[in-house]
């Protein structure tokens, strides 16, 4: 369409880089980024009871949705696979 331009980016940051700082493993990054986005969704719904049993966002974020805070966070490496030690 003349004049209509499409924002090709649904999702900023995007997947590919993303998926790099979990060694390409498409696994490792669904499995990080649900389990952060439940554990800061946890957060928001203790905000006001005062538990404060799970680490808040460490990213200052637009977005409203927990799954894409955490993107934006294992984009920033502020959350990273840790090894397993055997």
């Amino acid at each position: 369409m003349p004049g209509y331009e499409v924002n090709r980016m649904m999702l900023e940051p995007p997947i590919g880089e993303i998926v790099e700082k979990t060694d390409n493993s498409r696994f490792a990054l669904v499995v990080l980024s649900a389990r952060r986005a439940r554990q800061i969704n946890a957060y928001f719904n203790e905000l006001g009871a005062g538990i404060g049993g799970y680490v808040p966002p460490q990213v200052h974020s637009l977005s409203r949705k927990p799954l894409s805070i955490a993107f934006e966070e294992i984009d920033e490496d502020k959350v990273v696979i840790a090894p397993i030690e055997e």
